[in-house]
């Protein structure tokens, strides 16, 4: 099993427990049996995801040429092909689908692409140069976005996988009374009732962020 890296996890970990246990935070609905606390303030805590959003509106276009040797656009056509083609699908066939087109692609290191530690790609780049663990939910969080899936039933999650004792990121649906996840480790699309090993940190989707807390 190759390494799984994600951003410098340590030291957020330490900004975000201190920044929540100096204030009083609303708890909702549970994840692998973790409470749900919304948090607010997305430009300091999370700032990756949020320049994630503003890129995806500006550079996540099908427009242009294919000979660019970089930002070649024929994989956002190429992506916008197969989106159309499982439109018509169930919901349940086009997350399994969104799963196993995104896991195709090589797992590789935001240092090896990139020359730094943590960076989150937008679609395009994560298409072209493959990606790490946060690319793979990132890329099939805009893709249900786009088939249609609202906002507020998808969530990237942010945790650490106790098995392999290192930090993780999936993609979250919820979907017919459940919530399935979509892994890159896994080419089957599995309810979190399933999963045993993940202990969740914090979600982030277009609408906001949370932490978890342990269970009461």
């Amino acid at each position: 099993m190759r390494s799984i890296k994600f951003f410098s996890l340590g030291g957020l970990l330490v900004c975000l427990f201190l920044f929540c246990c100096g204030r009083e935070v609303a708890v909702a609905a549970q994840l692998f049996g973790y409470r749900e606390s919304p948090q607010v303030d997305m430009a300091t805590y999370v700032p990756h995801w949020l320049r994630v959003m503003e890129r995806d509106i500006i550079e996540d276009v099908p427009e242009g040429n294919c000979t660019d040797s970089f930002f070649n656009r024929c994989h956002l056509k190429n992506w916008n092909a197969f989106l159309a083609k499982i439109r018509g699908l169930s919901p349940r066939q086009q997350i399994e689908a969104v799963n196993q087109y995104a896991n195709e692609k090589d797992y590789v290191l935001d240092l090896d692409n990139y020359g730094m530690e943590d960076y989150w790609a937008i679609v395009k780049e994560f298409f072209y140069n493959g990606g790490d663990c946060e690319d793979y939910a990132i890329t099939k969080f805009f893709s249900l976005r786009r088939l249609g899936f609202r906002d507020s039933d998808l969530r990237i999650v942010v945790l650490q996988d106790t098995n392999l004792r290192i930090p993780h990121a999936v993609l979250a649906v919820s979907y017919g009374g459940q919530v399935l996840i979509l892994d890159n480790q896994s080419s089957e699309v599995l309810s979190q009732r399933q999963i045993f090993h993940y202990v969740p940190l914090f979600s982030v989707n277009e609408e906001g962020w949370v932490m978890y807390l342990p269970p009461s």
